[in-house]
């Protein structure tokens, strides 16, 4: 059996979760193709191993719409580490997309791995949109797994889970960002998606689930600026970090809790000493891409004591 096979048979659980999860007004078949037809089922598969100093980017399946650039190796702090960009052949996310990307970081390995740009889910009049995520870190590698923005257009309904199964002496630095339309477009397009939800979960070698997190919006049931939602914000930004305990008190000490008119954020430990989580609110996306770099910066710093290298001038 390929490796792309077994993730198939672990999608087809997730499809019937999803199916459950999402209410059933956003379940009806869309007129044009079904959902998870050929070209609306997208599959990346990306393998990293360590050849001595060099980690590569040594095996790689995929299925259109999804792909990805040949490993890259720019990062001046880091020059043996492998930078790879995920690529959409479609550009978009529509109605009956169900994509999935696996993440294989092999012993002692150590990737980096971004999108080409934002992922914008577009309208929708039938069904939803779906992505499932796998991520497995195994003995002392690193992963940088930071995708720019998802942007919910009008009537979007996107589902998002992303499994982490991982070594406790691995690091994993993986951020979300959540922007709810494209502002100037029209008059209902901020905050006028129907549905979002996102559920990351971790479970270690010894098969506890160490965290798990839901977030769920429904802006035209609860909305995002009722005070417990987003209150006067309308991006909110994460940051994940699973990394070995001792870690743990150096980057935390580096971030307190701040609340004002530009943003707010706070950086709490995650359960069982498997990391941290950063979550930032903001009505501006380069705020919270600026901050969430300082977290990525000062999880490097302390983990492999190596800087982060100036942001492309089109990535800020």
């Amino acid at each position: 059996m390929t490796h792309s096979q077994t993730i198939n048979d672990q999608v087809e659980k997730s499809r019937k979760r999803w199916d459950t999860q999402i209410p059933i007004e956003y379940r009806q078949e869309p007129e044009q193709m079904p959902s998870g037809a050929i070209g609306k089922d997208g599959f990346l598969y990306l393998g990293f191993t360590r050849t001595g100093r060099k980690s590569i980017l040594h095996r790689m399946e995929k299925r259109t719409p999804l792909f990805a650039q040949k490993a890259l190796y720019h990062d001046e702090a880091l020059p043996d580490l492998p930078c790879v960009t995920m690529i959409s052949t479609s550009g978009c996310v529509l109605q009956g997309d169900r994509m999935v990307l696996s993440i294989n970081v092999g012993e002692n390995a150590f990737a980096s791995v971004n999108t080409q740009s934002a992922t914008k889910v577009h309208s929708m009049d039938k069904n939803y949109g779906a992505q499932i995520q796998f991520i497995q870190l195994h003995d002392n590698s690193y992963l940088e797994y930071l995708p720019d923005p998802l942007i919910l257009h009008r009537n979007a309904r996107f589902v998002n889970d992303t499994v982490i199964d991982y070594k406790r002496n691995a690091t994993l630095i993986y951020s979300e960002v959540i922007i709810p339309g494209r502002r100037y477009h029209h008059e209902n397009e901020l905050n006028g998606f129907d549905y979002y939800s996102s559920t990351v979960s971790a479970k270690d070698e010894s098969g506890n689930i160490v965290f798990k997190e839901q977030i769920v919006l429904k802006p035209k049931e609860h909305p995002m600026t009722e005070l417990g939602v987003m209150g006067g914000f309308q991006i909110i930004g994460t940051i994940f970090i699973l990394t070995p305990a001792e870690n743990i008190s150096s980057i935390q000490a580096a971030f307190k809790a701040y609340y004002g008119k530009d943003c707010c954020y706070g950086m709490s430990t995650l359960p069982a000493e498997s990391g941290l989580i950063f979550k930032i609110l903001s009505n501006d996306s380069s705020i919270i891409k600026k901050h969430i770099r300082k977290v990525w910066a000062m999880t490097r710093k302390v983990v492999l004591n190596a800087e982060l290298p100036p942001p492309f001038i089109w990535k800020q």
